[in-house]
């Protein structure tokens, strides 16, 4: 198992950097209002929109059986959009269904038609969870697609890059600490975190192939 993977935030209190987010999840939690709801988590690259996704899909889930994970660019299509529509006929035994969409500004046009429908009914024991980068949501509705619809049917949480180089050369070294992968002190972190543009998930993978730079 890679190392940002074996590391990965199991719950909210977790994840660095995103006081925000984590804030909004937690009170959305509180309120148990993520029944009969869609999210839309946008944010940079290697920030924890997929981390994010999976500990409130498992917060309703909370089994395997109920989570079903997608991603858009290659394994969401109609077949599965009908197997999920169909799903939605009947109430479900094992808790909240959820869905998890991973690069959601894939997703193609007439598939985000049928979802507008699909959204504006999903039952209470039912979780559609999107993520997207920013750069790619930009892309996706520059001149393409009316953003309007789709995002207003979903709780929006934003995830950000600045003011998080501090919390990720932390966690960087932390888990090169665990991994025995450590020897240098938080400032080769701190250039770390700069090096890889505040992506979490990259700086775990320098760690890990021995990229890290110790003082000279």
């Amino acid at each position: 198992m890679r190392l940002y993977e074996q590391y990965r935030p199991q719950a909210l209190d977790d994840v660095v950097g995103q006081p925000k987010a984590v804030n909004m999840c937690k009170t959305l939690i509180k309120r148990k209002a993520l029944g009969g709801q869609a999210l839309w988590i946008s944010g940079p690259s290697g920030t924890g929109k997929t981390s994010i996704a999976r500990i409130l899909a498992r917060e309703v889930g909370g089994t395997k059986l109920t989570v079903t994970e997608y991603d858009a660019s290659d394994s969401f299509d109609q077949a599965q959009f009908d197997a999920i529509g169909r799903e939605l006929h009947f109430r479900s035994m094992f808790g909240t269904r959820v869905w998890i969409i991973n690069e959601a500004h894939g997703l193609r046009k007439w598939i985000i038609r049928q979802l507008l429908g699909l959204l504006e009914r999903l039952p209470e024991d039912a979780l559609f969870i999107f993520t997207t980068t920013q750069a790619g949501q930009k892309d996706m509705f520059e001149g393409q697609i009316d953003p309007g619809p789709l995002l207003s049917r979903c709780i929006k949480i934003t995830l950000t890059d600045e003011d998080v180089s501090e919390a990720f050369a932390k966690r960087a070294q932390d888990i090169a600490k665990a991994s025995g992968l450590n020897g240098q002190p938080i400032t080769a972190y701190r250039r770390l975190a700069k090096q890889c543009k505040n992506n979490l998930r990259d700086m775990i993978q320098a760690v890990e192939v021995g990229h890290i730079k110790g003082e000279r």
